[in-house]
């Protein structure tokens, strides 16, 4: 069997699976997959959830495949979080927030990917119809979670 991968080697991987990308404020990507995988280790998240925030999006944005994560050295814990938190094209909100609620170690990841998305920072450096629709569609997302005792911490 493989040795399984580090968390290092891990956040080598997702950084340069995301090289190049940068989220809708023109920021790399790389920082809100660090910023998810902070997030997710000051919640108390184990070395599975914290593999999986820095690659909570690699599958959802095509930076690597479905088969590269079924064969990747990874756990099987840290794969279903990852395809948890891995939206489908034409989902409805329900059905993924249902997903994430029934995969053990999956609404960690997700709670600390939200609060990033969520930042009133990030948000501000957007336009305003997009900030309203993002933050609109994060607090839906927040409440199928049953995530609304407040806000999230960073």
């Amino acid at each position: 069997m493989t040795e399984p991968l580090t968390l290092a080697e891990i956040e080598t991987l997702a950084r340069t699976a995301h090289e190049g990308q940068t989220d809708k404020a023109g920021r790399p990507y790389a920082e809100h997959l660090q910023a998810v995988a902070e997030g997710v280790r000051a919640r108390g998240g184990d070395p599975d959830q914290i593999a999986a925030a820095w690659l909570h999006d690699a599958v959802e944005d095509a930076a690597l495949s479905e088969q590269w994560l079924t064969e990747a050295a990874l756990s099987s814990r840290t794969k279903a979080i990852v395809r948890a938190v891995t939206k489908h094209e034409g989902e409805p909100p329900e059905a993924y927030a249902a997903r994430i609620l029934t995969t053990p170690g999956a609404l960690l990841v997700k709670e600390a990917d939200l609060a990033h998305n969520a930042d009133p920072s990030r948000l501000a450096m957007l336009e305003a119809p997009t900030r309203n629709r993002l933050t609109e569609k994060y607090a839906r997302m927040r409440r199928l979670l049953d995530l609304n005792s407040g806000p999230a911490t960073p």
